[in-house]
Protein backbone atom coordinates (compact mmCIF):
# COMPACT_ATOMS: atom_id res chain seq x y z
CA UNK A 1 0.00 0.00 0.00
CA UNK A 2 1.91 3.51 -0.62
CA UNK A 3 1.11 6.15 1.44
CA UNK A 4 -1.78 8.67 0.66
CA UNK A 5 -0.93 12.17 -0.42
CA UNK A 6 -1.86 14.90 1.21
CA UNK A 7 -1.67 18.90 1.06
CA UNK A 8 -1.06 18.75 -2.40
CA UNK A 9 -0.14 20.53 -6.23
CA UNK A 10 0.45 19.15 -9.17
CA UNK A 11 2.78 19.04 -11.63
CA UNK A 12 0.41 20.88 -14.06
CA UNK A 13 -0.02 23.70 -12.31
CA UNK A 14 2.33 25.55 -9.99
CA UNK A 15 4.69 24.47 -7.87
CA UNK A 16 4.42 24.23 -3.87
CA UNK A 17 7.27 25.86 -2.41
CA UNK A 18 11.09 26.62 -3.50
CA UNK A 19 13.01 24.64 -5.16
CA UNK A 20 16.56 23.74 -6.85
CA UNK A 21 18.19 22.51 -10.21
CA UNK A 22 19.75 18.56 -8.66
CA UNK A 23 23.68 18.71 -9.50
CA UNK A 24 25.03 17.48 -12.67
CA UNK A 25 26.26 13.77 -11.87
CA UNK A 26 26.57 12.30 -15.59
CA UNK A 27 27.87 13.07 -18.91
CA UNK A 28 24.97 13.25 -21.79
CA UNK A 29 27.38 11.43 -23.61
CA UNK A 30 28.00 8.86 -20.81
CA UNK A 31 26.55 5.33 -21.22
CA UNK A 32 23.68 4.18 -19.42
CA UNK A 33 24.84 3.39 -15.45
CA UNK A 34 23.25 -0.18 -14.12
CA UNK A 35 20.99 1.61 -11.66
CA UNK A 36 21.76 0.79 -8.16
CA UNK A 37 18.98 -1.84 -6.69
CA UNK A 38 16.05 -0.21 -6.16
CA UNK A 39 13.18 -2.85 -5.05
CA UNK A 40 12.32 -5.88 -6.96
CA UNK A 41 9.57 -5.70 -10.07
CA UNK A 42 7.60 -7.20 -8.11
CA UNK A 43 7.90 -4.75 -4.38
CA UNK A 44 4.50 -2.93 -4.02
CA UNK A 45 2.37 -5.28 -6.01
CA UNK A 46 -0.24 -6.46 -3.49
CA UNK A 47 -2.27 -4.24 -5.64
CA UNK A 48 -1.08 -4.90 -9.56
CA UNK A 49 -4.49 -3.74 -11.25
CA UNK A 50 -6.34 -0.40 -11.38
CA UNK A 51 -9.92 0.26 -12.15
CA UNK A 52 -10.82 3.32 -14.16
CA UNK A 53 -14.09 4.89 -13.81
CA UNK A 54 -15.01 5.88 -16.89
CA UNK A 55 -13.20 6.66 -20.40
CA UNK A 56 -13.70 9.53 -22.93
CA UNK A 57 -15.29 10.10 -26.18
CA UNK A 58 -13.40 9.35 -29.16
CA UNK A 59 -12.21 12.29 -31.77
CA UNK A 60 -13.22 11.25 -35.21
CA UNK A 61 -11.40 9.35 -37.52
CA UNK A 62 -9.83 6.25 -37.23
CA UNK A 63 -6.26 4.69 -35.43
CA UNK A 64 -4.46 5.58 -32.68
CA UNK A 65 -4.30 9.17 -33.03
CA UNK A 66 -5.00 10.52 -29.40
CA UNK A 67 -2.39 9.83 -26.67
CA UNK A 68 -1.53 12.68 -24.43
CA UNK A 69 -2.77 14.83 -22.06
CA UNK A 70 -2.91 17.45 -19.35
CA UNK A 71 -4.84 18.24 -16.90
CA UNK A 72 -6.57 21.54 -15.22
CA UNK A 73 -7.84 21.52 -11.55
CA UNK A 74 -10.49 24.07 -11.07
CA UNK A 75 -9.67 25.09 -7.65
CA UNK A 76 -13.06 27.02 -7.12
CA UNK A 77 -15.26 24.52 -8.72
CA UNK A 78 -13.80 20.94 -9.28
CA UNK A 79 -16.35 19.75 -11.06
CA UNK A 80 -15.51 22.33 -13.57
CA UNK A 81 -11.93 20.96 -14.33
CA UNK A 82 -10.93 19.41 -17.61
CA UNK A 83 -8.56 17.12 -19.43
CA UNK A 84 -6.59 18.55 -22.37
CA UNK A 85 -5.66 16.29 -25.09
CA UNK A 86 -3.56 15.74 -28.50
CA UNK A 87 -4.61 14.31 -31.30
CA UNK A 88 -1.60 13.31 -33.87
CA UNK A 89 -3.59 12.44 -36.60
CA UNK A 90 -2.04 13.55 -40.26
CA UNK A 91 -5.28 15.03 -41.65
CA UNK A 92 -7.87 16.79 -38.72
CA UNK A 93 -5.27 16.53 -36.18
CA UNK A 94 -5.60 19.33 -33.48
CA UNK A 95 -6.13 19.71 -29.56
CA UNK A 96 -9.55 18.76 -27.82
CA UNK A 97 -11.09 19.66 -24.11
CA UNK A 98 -12.56 16.87 -22.14
CA UNK A 99 -15.14 17.41 -19.30
CA UNK A 100 -15.09 15.14 -16.07
CA UNK A 101 -17.01 12.68 -17.81
CA UNK A 102 -15.26 12.26 -20.35
CA UNK A 103 -17.58 14.30 -22.99
CA UNK A 104 -16.05 16.45 -25.55
CA UNK A 105 -16.77 20.13 -25.16
CA UNK A 106 -14.23 22.38 -27.75
CA UNK A 107 -11.69 21.17 -30.27
CA UNK A 108 -9.27 23.49 -32.65
CA UNK A 109 -7.66 21.65 -35.97
CA UNK A 110 -4.46 23.20 -35.62
CA UNK A 111 -2.12 20.65 -36.69
CA UNK A 112 -0.74 17.19 -35.62
CA UNK A 113 -0.42 18.03 -31.88
CA UNK A 114 2.16 15.36 -30.05
CA UNK A 115 2.48 16.00 -26.93
CA UNK A 116 0.45 18.76 -24.55
CA UNK A 117 1.20 20.54 -21.09
CA UNK A 118 -0.03 23.75 -19.03
CA UNK A 119 0.89 25.89 -16.39
CA UNK A 120 -1.03 27.95 -14.71
CA UNK A 121 -0.58 32.04 -13.67
CA UNK A 122 1.55 32.55 -16.38
CA UNK A 123 1.57 36.81 -16.47
CA UNK A 124 0.03 38.28 -19.42
CA UNK A 125 -0.80 41.77 -19.87
CA UNK A 126 -1.07 42.62 -16.42
CA UNK A 127 -3.23 39.47 -15.79
CA UNK A 128 -2.73 35.57 -16.36
CA UNK A 129 -3.53 32.96 -18.34
CA UNK A 130 -3.74 29.19 -17.83
CA UNK A 131 -1.01 28.83 -20.34
CA UNK A 132 -1.37 25.28 -22.48
CA UNK A 133 1.47 24.23 -25.09
CA UNK A 134 2.50 21.11 -27.22
CA UNK A 135 4.96 20.46 -30.34
CA UNK A 136 3.18 20.74 -33.89
CA UNK A 137 4.55 17.78 -35.70
CA UNK A 138 3.01 19.28 -39.23
CA UNK A 139 5.11 22.07 -39.03
CA UNK A 140 8.08 21.22 -36.16
CA UNK A 141 6.65 23.93 -34.33
CA UNK A 142 5.70 25.35 -30.55
CA UNK A 143 1.74 25.57 -30.26
CA UNK A 144 0.47 27.53 -27.43
CA UNK A 145 -3.19 28.11 -26.17
CA UNK A 146 -4.94 29.88 -23.54
CA UNK A 147 -7.22 28.23 -21.38
CA UNK A 148 -11.02 30.39 -20.88
CA UNK A 149 -11.33 28.96 -17.47
CA UNK A 150 -15.54 29.51 -17.84
CA UNK A 151 -16.60 28.69 -21.49
CA UNK A 152 -13.93 25.71 -21.14
CA UNK A 153 -12.25 26.17 -24.51
CA UNK A 154 -8.93 27.21 -26.44
CA UNK A 155 -7.51 30.27 -28.05
CA UNK A 156 -3.98 30.38 -29.60
CA UNK A 157 -1.46 33.00 -28.07
CA UNK A 158 1.81 32.30 -30.06
CA UNK A 159 3.05 35.72 -30.89
CA UNK A 160 4.75 33.76 -34.13
CA UNK A 161 5.75 30.86 -35.43
CA UNK A 162 8.46 29.59 -33.43
CA UNK A 163 10.53 27.01 -35.06
CA UNK A 164 11.96 24.16 -33.27
CA UNK A 165 14.77 21.00 -34.20
CA UNK A 166 12.83 19.00 -36.95
CA UNK A 167 11.22 16.49 -36.65
CA UNK A 168 9.95 17.11 -33.35
CA UNK A 169 7.87 14.48 -31.00
CA UNK A 170 7.31 15.35 -27.55
CA UNK A 171 6.56 18.15 -25.01
CA UNK A 172 6.66 19.48 -21.58
CA UNK A 173 6.29 22.45 -19.37
CA UNK A 174 8.23 23.79 -16.32
CA UNK A 175 8.17 26.82 -13.80
CA UNK A 176 10.91 27.88 -12.66
CA UNK A 177 10.68 28.20 -8.20
CA UNK A 178 14.00 30.56 -8.46
CA UNK A 179 12.66 32.71 -11.26
CA UNK A 180 9.05 32.74 -11.37
CA UNK A 181 9.72 32.14 -15.66
CA UNK A 182 8.10 29.47 -17.81
CA UNK A 183 9.65 27.17 -20.01
CA UNK A 184 8.82 24.69 -22.62
CA UNK A 185 11.08 21.43 -23.56
CA UNK A 186 10.23 20.03 -26.67
CA UNK A 187 11.95 15.99 -27.79
CA UNK A 188 13.71 15.58 -31.06
CA UNK A 189 12.36 11.85 -33.32
CA UNK A 190 15.20 10.69 -33.23
CA UNK A 191 19.08 11.58 -32.49
CA UNK A 192 19.17 14.84 -31.48
CA UNK A 193 18.72 17.54 -28.67
CA UNK A 194 16.20 18.30 -25.83
CA UNK A 195 15.03 21.97 -26.65
CA UNK A 196 14.82 24.38 -23.68
CA UNK A 197 12.52 27.54 -24.24
CA UNK A 198 12.12 30.42 -22.02
CA UNK A 199 8.15 31.67 -22.62
CA UNK A 200 7.68 35.04 -22.25
CA UNK A 201 4.79 37.83 -22.51
CA UNK A 202 5.21 39.74 -25.36
CA UNK A 203 2.86 43.03 -24.01
CA UNK A 204 -0.19 42.17 -26.03
CA UNK A 205 -1.47 38.69 -24.73
CA UNK A 206 0.35 37.17 -27.02
CA UNK A 207 3.73 34.26 -26.15
CA UNK A 208 6.84 34.65 -27.26
CA UNK A 209 9.82 31.93 -26.80
CA UNK A 210 13.82 31.82 -27.08
CA UNK A 211 15.82 29.31 -27.14
CA UNK A 212 18.26 28.85 -23.99
CA UNK A 213 19.45 25.10 -23.36
CA UNK A 214 19.91 22.22 -25.76
CA UNK A 215 20.54 18.37 -24.26
CA UNK A 216 21.60 15.96 -26.71
CA UNK A 217 20.30 12.71 -26.98
CA UNK A 218 20.92 9.70 -29.13
CA UNK A 219 17.72 8.12 -30.19
CA UNK A 220 13.82 8.82 -29.78
CA UNK A 221 12.65 10.78 -27.28
CA UNK A 222 9.29 11.73 -26.63
CA UNK A 223 7.87 12.16 -22.82
CA UNK A 224 9.33 14.70 -20.69
CA UNK A 225 7.90 15.75 -17.29
CA UNK A 226 9.29 18.59 -14.82
CA UNK A 227 8.74 19.11 -11.01
CA UNK A 228 8.56 22.72 -10.75
CA UNK A 229 9.17 22.29 -6.60
CA UNK A 230 11.97 20.10 -7.02
CA UNK A 231 13.71 21.88 -9.89
CA UNK A 232 13.65 18.23 -11.58
CA UNK A 233 13.59 17.38 -15.68
CA UNK A 234 12.84 13.96 -16.41
CA UNK A 235 13.23 12.48 -19.47
CA UNK A 236 12.27 8.78 -21.25
CA UNK A 237 14.16 8.07 -23.95
CA UNK A 238 12.40 5.36 -25.56
CA UNK A 239 14.56 2.40 -26.08
CA UNK A 240 16.46 2.96 -23.06
CA UNK A 241 15.93 4.49 -19.98
CA UNK A 242 15.18 7.69 -17.87
CA UNK A 243 16.91 10.55 -16.78
CA UNK A 244 16.87 12.58 -14.13
CA UNK A 245 18.61 16.24 -15.51
CA UNK A 246 18.41 19.76 -13.50
CA UNK A 247 15.66 21.95 -15.01
CA UNK A 248 16.84 25.55 -14.88
CA UNK A 249 18.46 26.56 -18.04
CA UNK A 250 22.43 26.97 -16.55
CA UNK A 251 21.89 23.01 -15.22
CA UNK A 252 24.35 22.41 -17.99
CA UNK A 253 23.78 18.75 -19.79
CA UNK A 254 24.77 16.28 -17.00
CA UNK A 255 22.24 14.23 -15.66
CA UNK A 256 21.67 10.57 -14.06
CA UNK A 257 19.59 7.34 -14.76
CA UNK A 258 16.52 6.95 -13.10
CA UNK A 259 16.04 3.35 -14.61
CA UNK A 260 16.68 1.31 -17.32
CA UNK A 261 14.91 -0.64 -20.29
CA UNK A 262 15.44 -4.05 -19.73
CA UNK A 263 15.95 -3.61 -15.40
CA UNK A 264 12.82 -5.50 -14.52
CA UNK A 265 10.37 -2.86 -14.25
CA UNK A 266 10.36 -1.18 -17.87
CA UNK A 267 9.29 -2.51 -21.47
CA UNK A 268 10.46 -0.61 -24.16
CA UNK A 269 9.22 1.89 -25.27
CA UNK A 270 9.33 4.60 -22.64
CA UNK A 271 6.55 6.34 -22.73
CA UNK A 272 4.23 8.77 -21.05
CA UNK A 273 5.54 10.58 -17.16
CA UNK A 274 3.77 12.49 -14.77
CA UNK A 275 3.87 13.98 -11.01
CA UNK A 276 1.57 13.73 -8.15
CA UNK A 277 2.91 15.77 -5.69
CA UNK A 278 2.88 15.51 -1.86
CA UNK A 279 3.94 18.49 0.62
CA UNK A 280 7.55 18.99 1.31
CA UNK A 281 9.22 17.41 -1.89
CA UNK A 282 6.83 14.02 -1.51
CA UNK A 283 4.51 12.31 -3.94
CA UNK A 284 5.20 9.79 -6.97
CA UNK A 285 6.70 10.21 -10.53
CA UNK A 286 5.04 7.83 -13.23
CA UNK A 287 6.22 6.38 -16.24
CA UNK A 288 4.15 4.78 -18.73
CA UNK A 289 6.17 1.07 -19.99
CA UNK A 290 4.69 0.52 -23.41
CA UNK A 291 5.69 -3.14 -24.23
CA UNK A 292 3.86 -4.26 -21.43
CA UNK A 293 0.91 -2.05 -20.84
CA UNK A 294 1.56 -1.12 -17.32
CA UNK A 295 2.88 2.14 -15.04
CA UNK A 296 5.78 2.34 -12.92
CA UNK A 297 5.47 4.11 -9.77
CA UNK A 298 9.08 5.52 -8.27
CA UNK A 299 9.23 8.10 -5.29
CA UNK A 300 9.43 11.61 -6.32
CA UNK A 301 12.34 12.24 -3.87
CA UNK A 302 15.58 11.48 -3.18
CA UNK A 303 16.92 8.85 -6.12
CA UNK A 304 13.38 8.02 -7.32
CA UNK A 305 12.86 4.35 -5.61
CA UNK A 306 10.93 2.05 -7.74
CA UNK A 307 7.51 1.36 -5.71
CA UNK A 308 4.86 -0.38 -8.00
CA UNK A 309 3.54 -1.64 -11.37
CA UNK A 310 0.22 -1.62 -12.25
CA UNK A 311 -1.99 -2.15 -14.93
CA UNK A 312 -5.15 -0.29 -15.57
CA UNK A 313 -7.43 -3.27 -15.96
CA UNK A 314 -11.33 -3.42 -17.29
CA UNK A 315 -13.99 -2.06 -15.44
CA UNK A 316 -17.40 -2.60 -16.79
CA UNK A 317 -18.21 -1.40 -19.96
CA UNK A 318 -14.77 0.30 -19.88
CA UNK A 319 -11.87 -1.55 -21.41
CA UNK A 320 -8.84 -2.57 -20.09
CA UNK A 321 -6.04 -0.24 -20.97
CA UNK A 322 -3.17 -1.44 -23.71
CA UNK A 323 -0.82 0.20 -25.21
CA UNK A 324 -0.24 2.60 -22.76
CA UNK A 325 1.48 5.80 -24.45
CA UNK A 326 1.14 9.10 -22.52
CA UNK A 327 -0.51 9.71 -19.16
CA UNK A 328 -0.78 12.73 -16.94
CA UNK A 329 -1.63 12.57 -12.82
CA UNK A 330 -2.89 15.19 -10.77
CA UNK A 331 -3.60 14.78 -6.79
CA UNK A 332 -5.64 17.37 -6.65
CA UNK A 333 -9.59 17.22 -6.31
CA UNK A 334 -11.11 17.14 -9.54
CA UNK A 335 -14.37 16.43 -9.16
CA UNK A 336 -17.24 13.67 -7.80
CA UNK A 337 -15.52 10.32 -8.31
CA UNK A 338 -11.79 11.96 -8.24
CA UNK A 339 -11.90 13.92 -5.12
CA UNK A 340 -8.79 12.63 -3.90
CA UNK A 341 -6.61 12.67 -7.55
CA UNK A 342 -6.87 11.95 -11.17
CA UNK A 343 -4.90 9.51 -13.45
CA UNK A 344 -5.09 10.06 -17.20
CA UNK A 345 -3.92 7.15 -19.32
CA UNK A 346 -3.81 6.60 -23.11
CA UNK A 347 -5.49 3.43 -24.60
CA UNK A 348 -4.46 2.61 -27.63
CA UNK A 349 -6.85 -0.54 -28.67
CA UNK A 350 -9.68 1.33 -27.51
CA UNK A 351 -12.10 -2.22 -27.45
CA UNK A 352 -15.14 -1.18 -29.45
CA UNK A 353 -14.01 2.28 -30.85
CA UNK A 354 -12.39 3.25 -33.87
CA UNK A 355 -9.69 5.80 -32.26
CA UNK A 356 -7.68 5.19 -29.24
CA UNK A 357 -8.73 7.22 -26.14
CA UNK A 358 -7.90 7.72 -22.76
CA UNK A 359 -9.28 6.61 -19.33
CA UNK A 360 -9.95 8.30 -15.91
CA UNK A 361 -8.55 6.48 -13.21
CA UNK A 362 -9.12 7.88 -9.60
CA UNK A 363 -5.61 8.15 -7.74
CA UNK A 364 -7.42 6.45 -4.76
CA UNK A 365 -7.05 3.11 -6.93
CA UNK A 366 -3.44 3.46 -7.69
CA UNK A 367 -2.21 4.75 -4.37
CA UNK A 368 -4.55 1.67 -2.32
Amino acid sequence: MLPALVALCTSALIGCGPGQAPPASQSATSPAPTPAPRGSPTSGLADPSALPALETEEFSGSGDISDDSAIWADPADPANSVVIADNKSQSGGGIGVFDMSGKLLHFRPDGMIGNVDLRTGFPSSGSSMVLVGGNNRSDNTLALWSLDTAARTLSPVAARIIETEAPNYGFCMYRSQASGKFYAFVTPNGPGSVQQFELVDDGAGMVDATLVRTLPVSSITESCVADDELGHLYVGQEDSGIWKYGAEPDAGTGRSSVDEVGAGRLEADIEGMGIASGADGTGYLFVSSQGNSTIAIYDRAGDNTFLKTFEVAGNGSVDAVTGTDGLAVTAENVGPRFEQGLLVVHDESNQGGTTSNLKYVPLSEVLK
